[in-house]
């Protein structure tokens, strides 16, 4: 009969494929239990969009299986690290971490980009929120087929809901489709601020926020706002939407705001007949920015018609054509993206653990 010993020793040799630390230090293992042979546990993930979660699983079982269990309980389950710093005076204390979807430029589908990927991680079980922070002209509603009005409940915007996201945006309050928004400076920060503050949220893994193109207001506003997760940049291939979006770099990098990784939109057209796939933009545009500013390259977007078909009518792809290979695309990078998180989380606790001891050791000197 195994111990509780053996069980952990042997799980410790389980090791994160993106974290590279193992199971039990991570404080993954939860309610183990050993009952006359029978072994129990639950085996708790980083988060449920992580690429390895299936192979953790496995490695789990394995190991198990190599001390003679027989009688194994596991129980799979999956709790999203907090990736941004939060203090006692956080405006959203709820909602653990904050992805900002920038681009340089207009016209690389950047919204498109944030609406499936939203959809993909709240398809994994994730909670997740999406603030349309393009304020001139905002496009999330029309992309996802909401219409509603929000209503106010004890001075609390209650966001819609469209897939289990919770969904906000200056589109909701224009009284027709064809106004513009034609605002100063001063007023679009202070509409993006009570976007963030007078809106129920409530909890939230991930709450994405689609960005205006550029580097304008709200960028700014939104990262001296409140600690953000990271920015995830969006482009295309072609050289003039690359050089553009490395300026949003450079702006987010004086920020000190962690970049999540780069996107790369449009980037091939597969051939319907022989699955070809043709680079009409060019090829390596993100490549390039990952390389030049050593940031991961999240991964391809493929050019499809259907894509901008859902976007028209409201039912982007990654919800009404899930076995689409622009649907996989959009699932395989979320769940990229979500392992990224996660690593940004687990360096951020570990920099904190050692600023708390340097500061007790310090302190034991005085």
């Amino acid at each position: 009969m195994v111990t509780v010993d053996q069980v952990l020793n042997s799980l410790k040799k389980v090791v994160d494929p993106e974290l590279h630390k193992d199971i039990v230090s991570m404080g993954m293992i939860k309610d183990l239990s050993i009952n006359d042979g029978k072994v129990a546990f639950t085996l708790e993930l980083t988060t449920p969009a992580c690429p390895f979660n299936s192979d953790i699983e496995r490695d789990v079982r394995t190991a198990m299986a190599s001390l003679g269990v027989k009688d194994l309980n596991m129980r799979v389950t999956a709790r999203v690290m907090e990736g941004r710093a939060l203090s006692m005076d956080e405006l959203l204390p709820g909602v653990k971490n904050i992805i900002a979807v920038a681009s340089g430029k207009g016209g690389v589908g950047k919204t498109t980009v944030s609406v499936n990927l939203a959809l993909a991680l709240a398809k994994t079980g994730a909670k997740v929120g999406l603030l349309d922070a393009d304020i001139y002209g905002p496009s999330v509603p029309l992309m996802l087929g909401l219409k509603a009005s929000p209503e106010v409940v004890n001075n609390k915007i209650q966001p819609p809901m469209v897939e289990g996201i919770k969904v906000i945006s200056m589109g909701f309050f224009y009284e027709q489709s064809q106004q513009a928004g034609i605002y100063r400076g001063p007023i679009v920060s202070g509409i993006v601020k009570q976007f963030l503050t007078d809106v129920n949220w409530g909890e939230l893994d991930y709450l994405i926020i689609d960005l205006p193109p550029g580097t304008g207001d709200a960028p700014l506003t939104i990262a001296q706002t409140i600690p953000i997760t990271g920015i995830l940049i969006v482009t295309t291939p072609q050289d003039v939407a690359m050089n553009v979006a490395v300026k949003a770099i450079g702006m987010f990098n004086k920020l000190n705001v962690p970049i999540i990784g780069v996107v790369e939109n449009m980037s091939y057209l597969q051939c319907p007949h022989c699955s070809e796939q043709v680079y009409l933009f060019g090829q390596g545009g993100g490549k390039k920015i990952s390389d030049e500013f050593k940031i991961p390259f999240i991964g391809e977007i493929p050019l499809h018609p259907q894509i901008r078909e859902g976007s028209d009518t409201g039912n982007p792809s990654v919800m009404s054509q899930p076995e689409s290979i622009q649907s996989h695309a959009f699932t395989k990078a979320a769940k990229v993206i979500a392992g990224r998180i996660s690593i940004i989380a687990t360096e951020m606790q570990a920099q904190e653990q050692a600023e708390a001891k340097a500061a007790s050791e310090q302190a034991k000197k005085e």
